[in-house]
């Protein structure tokens, strides 16, 4: 028995949970289910404001993709391109006959299982520091740090759109320091 390993399998929009529901309900009984693991359709959890009130609701994270935890067979393969709304896998071998697994450090940022140290910024910020974005909507706008939050990972900065002061939240890599 080799080892399972991860997948991801491309989608039309909106067929996620279709496809998803397909593969587990349609294994079931069969001599591919010993092969499936898990199938996840990655979401994050997200707020809106409906009618004055704070409503939780669950955004997906990568549209038209599943993720499936498998041993990949040629009998697995088929039956998952047979599915309705099922593409193709996401990266397959030169020959374009068998789809490549993940790397275990993509599998691990996908769980969130990731060296925190390895994501800490490069320079600590300070409120008052000047700086300017780079990258994002407001990218070569400059303005004035506010206020440093999540250990100097997450910004509040004040720059001027339209000739009002507005604070902007913004990820520490997407701006850099100002020479004063």
């Amino acid at each position: 028995m080799a080892e399972k390993k991860w997948y991801v399998i491309h989608t039309y929009s909106a067929y996620e949970n279709k496809v998803k529901t397909a593969i587990e309900k349609g294994v079931i009984g069969t001599p591919l289910e010993s092969l499936v693991g898990q199938v996840l359709v990655p979401v994050r959890s997200t707020f809106i404001i409906r009618e004055g009130k704070k409503v939780e609701r669950e955004k997906k994270l990568f549209t038209s993709y599943v993720i499936i935890e498998a041993e990949m067979t040629s009998e697995l393969k088929t039956y998952i391109l047979g599915l309705v709304g099922v593409t193709n896998f996401l990266g397959l071998t030169k020959d374009k006959k068998d789809p490549i697994p993940l790397n275990p450090e993509e599998v691990d940022r996908l769980f969130g299982i990731t060296d925190r140290e390895a994501g800490t910024p490069a320079f600590t910020f300070f409120p008052g520091d000047p700086v300017k974005v780079t990258t994002g909507p407001f990218s070569d706008f400059e303005g004035i740090i506010q206020k440093v939050a999540d250990g100097g990972t997450k910004l509040t900065i004040e720059v001027t759109v339209f000739g009002r002061k507005t604070p902007v939240e913004l990820n520490s890599n997407q701006v850099e320091l100002l020479k004063k």
